[in-house]
């Protein structure tokens, strides 16, 4: 795990990409450590093996026409086609925790609110895993390493958080320490998108219809801008995509 040191850092994005990334504001996190790297097949296998975790679903490589699934099951490639209770429960049978969104934000811009995790460049073959159909074994991209050390925070697979989606965490009194809405509070919210027409608000993805989780990072079939730090993804807990992996974070102590 690499150690995300205490302090504030901006949290959003003005005048680029989706309006639920806006506004860019200042978060402030006590330190917490984060996985240096996405949860690999070889580990979450442990979970399943031990009879915590369910087994990735074999069906979803081929359901997106990526498959088959034997393509993204090396022991080093990261777990995949997992649901939100799948993440969460290796998270907790591993000794640690599923990251916030605000944390795992910290973890990919530092201080400097760069736009990706390796700075302002554009990404490139060498700093991630995107615009292909298959993912990577962890770790093997490091010109692309956040600013405290962390591997693939853009490409390879999107990372299934802890806090639900909200559309308006950021303007929300929790915003300066990264605390999102509850449940009937985002609900709320997306009721009042909807009639106000706002489709588009929360990205391409349709206005969500239920409480949802939040996903980042960027996959392996995501294309170049949409591995920015500060974007958003968000699905229903129960989706379990080839797209969709983790990795666990733990407070520092």
């Amino acid at each position: 795990m690499g150690l995300v040191p205490a302090g504030p850092f901006t949290m959003g994005a003005d005048g680029t990409g989706e309006m639920d990334e806006r506004p860019a504001h200042t978060v402030t996190l006590p330190a917490y450590y984060l996985d240096l790297s996405e949860t690999t097949n070889e580990e979450y296998g442990r979970c399943v093996s031990a009879g915590v975790c369910p087994p990735h679903d074999v069906r979803n490589a081929d359901a997106n026409h990526f498959g088959p699934d034997s393509r993204f099951r090396a022991p080093r490639q990261p777990i995949s086609s997992i649901p939100w209770d799948a993440a969460r429960a290796y998270c907790i049978w591993a000794g640690k925790r599923l990251p916030t969104e605000a944390e795992w934000e910290k973890a990919a811009r530092g201080p400097d609110g760069r736009r990706y995790p390796w700075g302002n460049e554009e990404p490139t073959p060498a700093r991630g895993v995107f615009s292909t159909g298959v993912t990577a074994e962890v770790g093997s991209h490091p010109q692309g390493d956040g600013p405290y050390g962390h591997h693939d925070m853009a490409g390879n697979v999107w990372e299934w958080l802890e806090d639900i989606y909200d559309p308006m965490a950021y303007t929300r009194p929790g915003a300066p320490l990264g605390i999102v809405g509850s449940c009937e509070e985002v609900m709320a919210s997306l009721s009042q998108l909807r009639a106000q027409g706002k489709q588009g608000f929360t990205g391409s993805n349709p206005i969500p219809t239920e409480c949802e989780r939040v996903l980042r990072g960027g996959a392996f079939n995501y294309p170049p801008p949409g591995l920015r730090s500060s974007n958003r993804v968000h699905h229903p807990a129960r989706y379990h995509l080839v797209m969709s992996g983790v990795r666990c974070a733990r407070d520092a102590r």
